[in-house]
């Protein structure tokens, strides 16, 4: 009997959050283009690339840009990868763009064009791991999976665990933990699933949590624990400016604005320290996001 009572409070508990997240989130929602009923499972796999590593509002007009040019996958895989890097512009992180263009080609020669709807094709697919297989199989074909980044994780150690965040990676408890947590119904599981993710993103913050206008608030592990600080010390801001990555970003800049190939001289114009920039050069090369022939330098084509 205890047992069957304990799987029940687990069970209500589950449900509460669920049913209060997703009320709230019907309320609440950001009007995001990629979540409109009209946005096709390719716009919703783009927009995962990008939000990756990258804020909502620097995502909304590329991700507007992007589906303009290249509506389906067999648009983007009928154009050279270097324009998928053009395309890419100040996104940063621009091996993305090249993953996306992969993943598109795949797309055409597997599927004939269609994103499919299973997790495991879409694992099998370049440059799709386990959170963005997940998000679109939840969000573009409304499966019920668990669909765990950061914020989502967040939610879920502090509602439930107690505990001031959720570690720095997603691992198979996380999995387990947040699967728990979502309806049978998939639909409902969906609209669950996005509402996780929208309280980390706005509520439920990192550094300035906003714990009196969280539904969740009276129920709150964390907050009934007293907001336990998290475990060791946080990590530092990271500078950008001076960077490999930043100088990698200059060199980019000027092969983006160019549409024929660049001579080294004008790459070697970007930044004076020699080191760096050759080795910030040597990055790009070997990453396969610039060609090189002879003394000149192109996107791939």
């Amino acid at each position: 009997m205890r047992i069957a009572s304990h799987r029940n409070a687990q069970t209500t508990i589950a449900d509460h959050i669920a049913d209060t997240l997703t009320r709230w989130y019907e309320a609440n929602a950001r009007d995001l283009a990629w979540r409109r009923p009209e946005a096709s499972p390719w716009g919703v796999l783009v927009s995962e690339v990008m939000l990756q590593q990258t804020q909502v509002s620097r995502v909304e007009p590329a991700w507007a840009r992007w589906m303009e040019r290249w509506p389906t996958p067999a648009h983007l895989a009928a154009d050279p990868p270097g324009e998928a890097i053009r395309a890419w512009d100040r996104l940063g992180y621009p091996r993305r763009a090249l993953r996306l263009h992969a993943c598109a080609t795949a797309i055409v020669e597997r599927h004939g064009g269609v994103v499919p709807d299973d997790v495991d094709a879409l694992l099998a697919l370049p440059g799709i791991g386990v959170y963005t297989a997940r998000a679109v199989a939840a969000f573009a074909f409304r499966q019920r999976h668990p669909v765990v980044d950061t914020n989502v994780r967040r939610v879920v150690a502090r509602a439930v665990g107690g505990t001031a965040d959720g570690g720095a990676n997603t691992t198979p408890a996380d999995l387990r933990a947040v699967e728990a947590l979502l309806p049978d119904d998939h639909e409902a599981a969906a609209r669950a699933s996005i509402a996780f993710m929208e309280l980390g993103a706005l509520i439920c913050t990192a550094r300035a949590p906003r714990c009196t206008e969280c539904p969740l608030t009276a129920a709150c592990a964390w907050r009934l624990a007293g907001s336990p600080p998290a475990d060791g010390v946080g990590r530092p801001s990271q500078r950008y400016h001076g960077t490999d990555r930043y100088v990698r970003g200059l060199i980019m800049a000027v092969l983006r604005a160019s549409d024929e190939p660049v001579p080294l001289a004008q790459l070697d114009a970007v930044w004076p320290d020699a080191d760096q920039r050759k080795r910030a050069l040597a990055g790009l090369l070997g990453d396969g996001l610039v060609n090189q022939r002879e003394e000149t330098y192109t996107l791939p084509g």
